[in-house]
């Protein structure tokens, strides 16, 4: 498995935000490692308001993770 998260410490709140969508995509590439289910199922959740407003959640629960890590920034 590739070593791809050496840390969640970042410069900004913007590069911190860009770690946590980056976490959340990981999650579902582990979740479910076959490219091609993920590229057949996009078009549906992709379309439905629930399952977007579900994905910003857990961006959100993401970014808090990261921006604790760093201190928010302070």
């Amino acid at each position: 498995m590739e070593n791809w998260l050496p840390s969640l410490k970042t410069n900004t709140p913007q590069e911190g935000f860009e770690l946590a969508i980056k976490l959340s995509q990981k999650g579902v590439e582990y979740t479910q490692p076959s490219a091609e289910i993920r590229r057949r199922l996009r078009p549906v959740y992709s379309r439905n308001a629930n399952s977007l407003i579900f994905v910003s959640g857990v961006v959100s629960n993401n970014f808090q993770t990261v921006a604790a890590a760093n201190n928010y920034w302070k």
